[in-house]
């Protein structure tokens, strides 16, 4: 086997298994992981706070709560107050 072979097949090992992985996990929990910090209970509940909105806080600007455009989910806002779903 060539060295190309090989390390096509590992990436597609890797690939399986972590798609195998990630659908137990699914099955287990009965849900999807909370990966979005806004939304994620446990990060809420230890203070961690989207880096925008840190940022804004930072520069003294409006939180990400308050602004009309952002709705207070860090994928829906960015520092300049654009909306990213435009």
């Amino acid at each position: 086997m060539t060295n190309y072979l090989i390390v096509i097949l590992c990436a597609i090992g890797a690939v399986a298994f972590f798609g195998i992985a990630l659908s137990i996990t699914l099955m287990v929990k009965g849900h999807h992981i909370e990966s979005e910090i806004s939304t994620n209970p446990n990060m809420k509940k230890l203070g961690i706070k989207c880096a925008v909105q840190e940022t804004r806080e930072d520069m003294a600007a409006d939180s990400c709560e308050t602004d009309s455009v952002c709705t207070g989910n860090c994928a829906g806002c960015d520092i300049d107050h654009n909306s990213v779903n435009k």
